[in-house]
């Protein structure tokens, strides 16, 4: 089944990320695709966090999911926003969470980020995503034509537990939409990707934000689609753009069929410490 994946260089205002959004969505649809994949924060980018906040609001009320949803149900298309800002519960604080709609307009499932992104790179970069964001605390899985996928976003792809649980639960695809840093980016996406299809034998998706943004960070790019053998058939380097990419879907069974990881996995005992 065909997939469209974009990668982005999203700006701090939501309506131009939209309006792009839109016309990439209109061209999936007119290419073939099934699903259309954004990367995190496809709406907004902004460091600038009070100047973020005047663009974001409840779930309920942020027109951008209502504009797409739209979109989505008159080109009878999937959509993953990847993942976007919202007002988590009363607020003051946030959720990054991400939103699958369905070709007839449906949210049909959301999650938001557990593992929240708070580093000091050697670089001189860090980052405090929980000093505005609450994490999430529980895995979604929702049926697509695709087949099962279950739902991460970015700093998450770290925590191999998480995609344990979605193995075990039998998904065939798993989306980390991201928005990386070149420095993290050039030394792990790759590997945590590829280690993340490979331990699951199952597709990741991971579409990317990449370059200069106009609040001044840098995204690493690379958007990637990775087989259950770990093979990438989709790099699209540091260059905005929309990809379409045919999935081979026929490849999980034949993947566990040869390495039944699933059926050989066994329950792990606390470590005995010797002296």
């Amino acid at each position: 089944m065909r997939v469209a994946v974009h990668q982005m260089t999203s700006g701090v205002l939501p309506a131009a990320n939209v309006s792009e959004m839109i016309g990439a969505i209109e061209a999936a649809a007119q290419g073939g695709a099934v699903m259309y994949f954004a990367p995190e924060m496809s709406i907004m980018i902004n460091r600038r966090r009070d100047e973020a906040r005047l663009h974001i609001c409840e779930e309920a009320q942020t027109e951008s999911i209502e504009h797409i949803a739209e979109v989505a149900s008159r080109h009878n298309i999937w959509v993953h926003l990847g993942s976007i800002p919202v007002v988590h519960g009363a607020g003051p604080q946030l959720a990054n969470r991400s939103i699958v709609i369905s070709a007839n307009g449906e949210v049909i499932a959301r999650y938001d980020k557990i593992h929240l992104f708070d580093v000091d790179l050697k670089t001189g970069e860090s980052w405090r995503e929980s000093s505005a964001y609450v994490g999430g605390d529980t895995p979604v899985i929702l049926n697509t034509p695709l087949g099962k996928m279950g739902l991460a976003v970015c700093y998450d792809m770290r925590f191999p537990d998480l995609f344990s649980a979605y193995a075990k639960a039998g998904v065939d695809i798993i989306t980390l939409p991201s928005a990386f840093t070149v420095p993290t980016g050039a030394a792990h996406w790759h590997a945590l990707l590829r280690a993340r299809a490979i331990e699951s034998e199952c597709f990741v998706i991971a579409a990317a934000q990449c370059g200069v943004h106009e609040d001044g960070r840098e995204t690493y790019g690379h958007s990637l689609v990775v087989d259950p053998w770990g093979e990438v058939v989709l790099d699209m380097g540091t260059t905005p753009g929309l990809a379409f990419v045919d999935l081979n879907l026929d490849k999980i069974l034949e993947v566990r069929q040869q390495i039944p990881v699933h059926q050989n996995r066994r329950a792990i005992a606390e470590p005995r410490f010797c002296e």
